[in-house]
Order: structure tokens, then C-alpha cells, then sequence
């Protein structure tokens, strides 16, 4: 379960970056008030996590995916720029996000 809290949490993470980035500078009520759930739900969620979870993996993961995730959100839905380095960079990412999950279990 704890690896279900923390895959949960890195999803939070990106969804507090996307509603920061609408925020604007914080004067938009809405997302300003999103912004703070997601931020406040991936740190508790984060904290469940690493109740089992080694806190060095569990942070890089968590990390990872709010990174990977953010940057994904920001091709996709604020059109932002990918090329072949971006996506490859991206991909080494994700792969030792993989990796570390394989070996610590």
C-alpha cells in the first residue's frame, strides 16, 4: 500500500505544479485554493509512503514523478516545447524512477 500512497502522492505533485501555474502569481482564488489541496494531500500522502518505504527512495521517486509528470503536463496541456533531448532526458528519468522502485523491494 505504501507504494499505492506514493504513486499517489507524485500525482498530487503534479497536480499542485499545473495549478500553481495557473494561479496567477496566487490573485486566482480557484486554482490558489487547488494549489494548496494538492500540495497539503501529496506531503501527507508522501508521509504515509515512507512509514515503509525508505525515505531516500521514496523522496527520489516522489520527486521523479512530480518531474516527469509536470514536464508531460506542460507539453501537453500549456503547449510548451519538446524536441528529441527533451523527450530523451525525460524517458532516463522515468527509467530510474522504474529503477529504483525494482530494486528496493
Amino acid at each position: 500500500m505504501a507504494w499505492v500512497y506514493l504513486i499517489l502522492a507524485g500525482i498530487c505533485e503534479i497536480a499542485f505544479a499545473g495549478c500553481l501555474k495557473l494561479t496567477e502569481n496566487f490573485t486566482n482564488l480557484k486554482w490558489t485554493i487547488a494549489f494548496i489541496f494538492f500540495y497539503v494531500l501529496s506531503i501527507i500522502l508522501l508521509n504515509k509512503s515512507i512509514q515503509q518505504i525508505p525515505l531516500g527512495t521514496a523522496y527520489a521517486v516522489w520527486t521523479g514523478i512530480g518531474a516527469a509528470g509536470t514536464v508531460l503536463l506542460g507539453i501537453i496541456y500549456f503547449k510548451e516545447p519538446y524536441h528529441f533531448w527533451r523527450i530523451f532526458f525525460l524517458s532516463t528519468l522515468i527509467l530510474s524512477i522504474v529503477g529504483l522502485k525494482w530494486v528496493s523491494e
